[in-house]
């Protein structure tokens, strides 16, 4: 009986132990997982170029998420992180350039930016009373539009000093990773080895028992909420390193990030539980199923899906293990924990290493038939960009080519993110439409030095090598623009100007091409101008608020047709009759109301032309053909009497 008794205990012991072992760490569980399916996938994935490139794009992830860890522990919830982000380093780029201010001192603003909007939240949360998904959020809107004031909606020059902060320590080690990594360290002894980690587990587990057994929490809630903003001012300060410039609009959405990060690490959103090791494979498993779905050529509307979908499978996992009884991480749980833990990473390198042998035998000696051109667009929510990619895709399949789209979605570090997979898959070459010239340039400049040409669409790159510009003039449409409305109206009355996105290029140079060209018409009066973000919807509600201070106006100039179509549904019946209205782009919809009278006119830039022109530089680029500085492709004012000969 003893001895059946053992063999019972010992004969399933290993696939127990395992099976436990797994579901004790379900993000971890899911990250080898992720590992083992993308090596099999793509020949591109697990090369160590890769590898710390995937370390680059999940550094500015974790370090936010290792802040909002502090928070999600004690039972609260931080909506400003990305925010505060943005404002720290442009107060730092602001404060060193503008203003002059020594480098040393503008760092050390930056980080007291941060921990100032940290401990308001704290206030607000703990003293206020406010709910902390309020209070926070109220700070993000504050955070960000203080940044876009300071910023006059232009990003700024990052001080070279400071920008080392985005390189490399003896060629292949980035900084970022060292900056995450004792970050992560940090964390780990807050929550660990200090009374704050300890406090914070109190408060999250229950915080009315945690204050009748002497803890004061309302200063530890500031204490939790300033760190929380001293991480988010450490990850401003580096997404800015990695750009070369503060963008007033980054990091927009990365607390959502980061706050997927600390749950799927394995910490309960209720409080209580959590650790700085399951936030770091948290945010290491977004960076991994980014890095995939572009190495895989998967659409940027599938990554989307995708990566929610595995984000649901990752926490349902670890509601099994929970509901299996197995242990959660506690704070300063230690002993006879320690000894599983060292197992469970030596078997996550144990995996690491036969799969990247078995991959590499998988993928011996493969090699691409077809040319392969990677287009990353600064947004597919427009259609201007879709038709640039629609044009882009057109000439690729008639020319045989591997043609890879990624979309940006307006954020500066996520092209660059897809830039750098670009560059690490080895591409023929590179097409970037850049959310903002100057951030793209380092990622760019990395293209520039493993020999893989890049051809810039629509908007330029500063401060890199680009093989050819293929664009048409901002500039001069937008004072095309100006001239077609002016006289439209006859030289004389008043009107209002829909901007597009603070902080991007596009909007700067039509803005400041319309003012120019309204200066030759005096009797013009510009009595309104509002931001409406290029998007349609915002176009309708910022024209619909403008009508009620400026009911009498004569006319509409919008930086793109979307906008455009926005203010005429707000106009109703007097678009096009009392109320001129000009757009810009050219497309499908904006062409639509020109031919329907209801738009004036649209400044188009055939957009499908420019899709098709640069994959054909880009071919001929790296085919070792010399291409043109610039190929300017003409826009043209396009009203009702010559809309039908328009092909777009």
């Amino acid at each position: 009986m003893a001895s059946d008794t053992l063999k019972g205990r010992t004969g399933g012991g290993t696939s127990a132990g395992l099976r436990r072992l797994l579901l004790d760490n379900g993000a971890l569980t899911a990250l080898i997982v992720l590992v083992i399916a993308l090596s099999a996938l793509s020949d591109d994935f697990l090369t160590t170029d890769n590898l710390l490139n995937i370390g680059v794009q999940a550094a500015v992830t974790a370090i936010l998420a290792f802040g909002v860890t502090f928070v999600i522990v004690s039972a609260g919830i931080d909506l400003s992180v990305g925010s505060v982000a943005a404002l720290s380093a442009t107060v730092l780029a602001w404060s060193a350039t503008s203003e002059g201010v020594p480098v040393a001192l503008a760092v050390l603003l930056a980080v007291v930016t941060g921990i100032a909007c940290g401990l308001v939240n704290g206030f607000l949360i703990s003293y206020g009373k406010l709910p902390p998904f309020i209070a926070t959020l109220a700070m993000l809107s504050v955070a960000r539009g203080l940044s876009l004031v300071i910023s006059q909606g232009s990003p700024i020059a990052f001080p070279e000093s400071v920008s080392h902060l985005g390189d490399t320590l003896g060629g292949w080690l980035p900084v970022p990773v060292l900056v995450m990594i004792v970050l992560g360290l940090i964390t780990a002894f807050v929550l660990g080895r200090t009374y704050l980690g300890r406090s914070m587990y109190a408060i999250g587990g229950n915080e009315e028992a945690a204050r009748l057994s002497g803890l004061r929490v309302k200063r530890q809630k500031l204490a939790i909420y300033a760190l929380s903003g001293l991480f988010a001012a450490a990850a401003g300060i580096v997404l800015a390193s990695r750009l070369s410039s503060a963008q007033p609009q980054a990091a927009q959405g990365y607390e959502l990030d980061a706050i997927a990060a600390v749950v799927i690490g394995g910490a309960s959103l209720a409080g209580g539980t959590g650790k700085a090791s399951g936030t770091l494979i948290g945010a290491l498993i977004l960076a991994v199923l980014r890095n995939g779905l572009n190495l895989l050529s998967v659409s940027a509307f599938w990554q989307q899906v995708v990566i929610g979908v595995v984000i649901a499978l990752a926490v349902l996992l670890d509601t099994v293990r929970r509901k299996a009884g197995a242990t959660a991480a506690a704070a300063g749980a230690g002993g006879g924990g320690k000894g599983r833990q060292a197992l469970t990473y030596a078997l996550a390198a144990v995996v690491a290493a036969a799969v990247m042998g078995a991959t590499s035998l998988l993928h011996n000696g493969s090699s691409a038939a077809n040319p392969k051109v990677g287009l990353s667009l600064s947004t597919l929510n427009n259609p201007f960009f879709v038709q640039i990619r629609a044009g882009a895709e057109a000439e690729a399949k008639r020319r045989g080519v591997d043609l890879t789209v990624t979309d940006a979605q307006n954020d500066a570090s996520q092209q660059a993110n897809q830039l750098q997979n670009f560059t690490s898959e080895g591409l023929t070459s590179i097409i970037v439409n850049p959310v903002d010239s100057d951030a793209a340039g380092p990622s760019v400049r990395a293209a520039n030095e493993a020999d893989i040409p890049v051809v810039g669409v629509d908007r330029g790159v500063n401060q890199a090598e680009t093989a050819t510009l293929v664009a048409s003039d901002n500039v001069a449409g937008g004072r095309l623009g100006a001239r077609a409305l002016a006289e439209q109206l006859g030289g004389r009355g008043t009107i209002v100007i829909l901007q597009g996105q603070a902080g991007t290029s596009a909007s700067r140079e039509r803005g400041a091409g319309f003012a120019e060209g309204l200066k030759e018409f005096p009797g013009i009066r510009v009595v309104a101008k509002q931001p409406a973000d290029f998007d349609r919807t915002k176009g309708l509600d910022v024209m619909t608020n403008l009508l009620q201070a400026h009911p009498d106006v004569d006319g509409v100039f919008a930086e793109n047709d979307e906008m455009a179509l926005g203010a005429i549904k707000a106009l109703g019946a007097k678009a096009g009759k009392s109320v001129q209205v000009v757009g810009f782009d050219g497309t499908p919809d904006g062409l639509k109301a020109v031919e329907a009278g209801t738009l004036f006119a649209s400044v188009a830039q055939q957009p499908t032309e420019l899709g098709r022109i640069a994959v054909d530089n880009a071919l001929k680029a790296a085919d070792g053909e010399q291409v043109g500085e610039t190929v300017m492709v003409p826009v043209k004012v396009v009203t009702e009497e010559n809309v039908a000969g328009f092909g777009g």
